[in-house]
């Protein structure tokens, strides 16, 4: 299993590096980092690098593909010379996934046109634009597409696809050797649970500095 992680300035450490570490666990499966170009990449507040191995046109036919979000995906949105890549590998994969907002860039490339799909909860409605079907849930499948919901689920979904492909006993093995086991001090992670209060919080906060959740709230 060949599989291209893509990296970008500015995206969510987490989102990448989460199933990473559940997909690089699989003997036999191969993670590539690619990028536009090869090199370093930021976080989105800059203070963490991760490295590009591969630019697009050395990965063209990877068995899966995982679009991590972060705040670096709204430019790629109109970023034709991405999207072209996203098309052009879809027809080839047999798994087409995302973590948080990553989805809109797999949207903008109109690979979830009346798919059921998911993101950032933040972000559910601006999905809308692109065609697809937002629903919640940690992750979505809709045949070869799979959607994670914000960060953290980005390892569900990771595991979701192991146990699909190789057996859920190596799913629960590696979800064991990575002693994935959540015990939140708080039971705020979703908006259905979180107080009402810090809900509104999130919401502003994020849209200060965001058009798109501003404008899907």
């Amino acid at each position: 299993m060949e599989i291209a992680l893509l990296l970008y300035d500015r995206l969510a450490p987490l989102d990448a590096v989460g199933p990473y570490e559940v997909l690089r666990n699989v003997p036999g499966w191969e993670v590539r980092t690619v990028a536009k170009g090869k090199g370093p990449v930021r976080s989105e507040d800059g203070s963490l690098a991760l490295l590009a191995d591969f630019e697009l046109g050395e990965v063209i036919s990877p068995d899966l593909v995982l679009v991590p979000g972060g705040a670096g995906s709204r430019p790629l949105i109109d970023d034709e010379e991405l999207l072209d890549w996203l098309r052009e590998v879809d027809r080839a994969t047999k798994w087409t996934t995302s973590v948080c907002t990553g989805s809109l860039l797999l949207g903008a490339a109109g690979l979830l046109e009346g798919r059921r799909a998911t993101s950032n909860w933040l972000l559910l409605d601006a999905m809308r634009r692109f065609g697809a079907d937002p629903v919640g849930g940690r992750f979505v499948e809709d045949g070869k597409f799979i959607t994670a919901a914000g960060v953290t689920a980005g390892i569900d979904m990771a595991l979701h696809l192991v146990a699909r492909e190789v057996g859920p006993e190596i799913a629960q093995a590696i979800q064991l050797g990575i002693e994935y086991d959540p015990d939140p001090p708080f039971d705020s992670g979703s908006p259905e649970k979180a107080p009402p209060e810090i809900v509104e919080l999130v919401r502003r906060v994020a849209g200060e500095g965001d058009p798109l959740v501003r404008g899907a709230n």
